[in-house]
């Protein structure tokens, strides 16, 4: 008996993989630091056109349909963005597309301080998007694949807290700027001084030992695992299948599954989300809690619950598993946004606890944008898988930047806020559905189709 306890416990440290179970060390703080990167520009840019476009209106003599196009154009690259550049960046690698992104990201926010026609700007806030939206499928996909088990979910989910940074980062810039002649240049060309401190920070940093693997770059990959990892570390440990990447494995039965609950829970979280943030000041006076520059400080009111709703997930996403998060989370969030909608003429004390409670709850999804894609999906479609996810998100912020201000202005504020709580509802319902749950599983385990899958 004891002989056969003694195999076993022989097996059991033979199995645990040295990476898998790697302590949070600081290059791997150093690399969740640094992959946020792409989320707080995401923030940033999409936050800063706001204060922008009040100096940008008069001074480009914009119409309501040009302003529109240049509010949507960062969308639209960023749906570009996702769908190509994560395929790619599962053909060539992590570590390339890495830095030489945001190098462009630099070089066009530069350029924007100095356009003279309204076209022009669209076209460099759809490039913009286009980088911004590459960078999700390349940064994320590099971090999950060094990420330990016991770590992956706080590492990943904390990224998406760095867009609320952004955001709010941006406010607060507009604000400070949005009174003095000709800043909207320097609102435009802020963006590229986080972008110089992310790429140097980026600079050497190694290739996904992952990916390597399943190009059979044995050799390579080996290298990199005990760099990192320690001698002791090697690739067997990866568990990696070597397969050609393909696109359209991303639709294949099992897989079909998964990113259709991708990218359905993503569309109805970023709905409401980009509708509340793009127009935050101006359904903040329809409430009658602010108006003008006030109402810019009550956006960023918002933008801390937001904040403090992701790490109010982070602290439960180990605790009760994914699929118990993304279902209470979900539900949590329809009756923040059902408070608004029944009480839209209460008092401001009823209106900011619609808001509190739909933003705190929207923690958990948040976490999710990031973490499932990258968690459902193997090695050789995992930034495809995000990039997809990415760009059905954009058809929600879409949705949510393109047509609520016409709700609003025909529709009216209650019945604005019923349409936003129907579609959080459906997300809801999506969750119940389709969530799985990948708790205590490693990459390799969460990106296998079983027949439960």
């Amino acid at each position: 008996m004891d002989n056969m306890e003694e195999m076993k416990v022989m097996a059991e440290a033979k199995s645990k993989s040295v990476i898998e179970e790697s302590e949070y060390t600081p290059f791997l703080r150093k690399m969740t630091f640094f992959c946020a990167g792409g989320p707080f520009l995401d923030g940033y840019v999409l936050t800063i056109i706001g204060a922008a476009l009040v100096q940008l209106t008069p001074a480009l003599n914009l119409n309501a349909q040009m302003s529109g196009l240049v509010g949507a154009a960062s969308l639209a690259g960023l749906f570009v963005g996702g769908l190509i550049f994560g395929y790619l960046t599962d053909i060539i690698g992590r570590k390339t597309m890495y830095t030489y992104d945001l190098i462009a990201f630099v070089v066009l926010s530069v350029i924007s301080m100095f356009v003279q026609t309204a076209m022009m700007l669209v076209i460099l806030r759809f490039l913009i998007g286009i980088i911004i939206g590459a960078d999700y499928p390349i940064a994320t996909s590099l971090l999950a694949e060094f990420a330990p088990k016991k770590h992956r979910g706080s590492m990943l989910g904390v990224l998406w807290s760095l867009w609320f940074v952004g955001a709010m980062v941006a406010q607060f810039v507009g604000f400070g700027l949005v009174d003095i002649p000709g800043a909207w240049r320097w609102m435009l060309g802020s963006a590229a001084i986080p972008a110089i401190i992310l790429i140097i920070g980026r600079l050497g940093t190694p290739e996904s030992p992952r990916w390597l693997m399943s190009k059979n770059r044995v050799e390579e990959a080996r290298k990199v695992v005990k760099k990192i990892y320690g001698p002791e570390a090697d690739v067997a440990d990866l568990e990696q299948e070597i397969v050609k990447t393909k696109f359209t494995k991303v639709f294949e039965p099992g897989y079909l599954k998964r990113t259709i609950f991708v990218g359905g829970f993503w569309l109805c979280q970023v709905v409401p989300l980009f509708g509340i943030y793009t127009f935050g000041p101006q359904i903040l006076g329809m409430f009658g809690l602010a108006t003008g520059k006030q109402a810019m400080l009550g956006d960023s009111l918002i933008s801390c619950v937001f904040l403090i709703g992701i790490f109010v997930g982070l602290g439960f996403i180990n605790r009760v598993g994914r699929r118990p998060l993304f279902i209470w989370s979900f539900f949590f969030m329809t009756i923040g946004m059902a408070i608004l909608a029944i009480f839209s003429t209460a008092p401001p004390l009823v209106i900011a606890l619609g808001f509190a409670v739909y933003a705190l709850a929207s923690g958990g999804p948040n976490i999710f944008e990031i973490l499932s894609p990258n968690e459902l999906f193997p090695t050789d479609v995992r930034a495809t898988a995000v990039g997809i996810g990415t760009a059905i998100s954009r058809i929600g912020a879409f949705i949510g930047t393109f047509f609520l201000p016409t709700w609003l202005s025909t529709l009216g504020l209650a019945p604005t806020m019923w349409i936003l709580t129907i579609v959080t509802f459906v997300g809801f319902l999506i969750c119940i559905a389709l969530a799985p749950e990948t708790r205590g599983m490693t990459l390799a385990e969460a990106g296998t189709i079983t027949k439960k899958a």
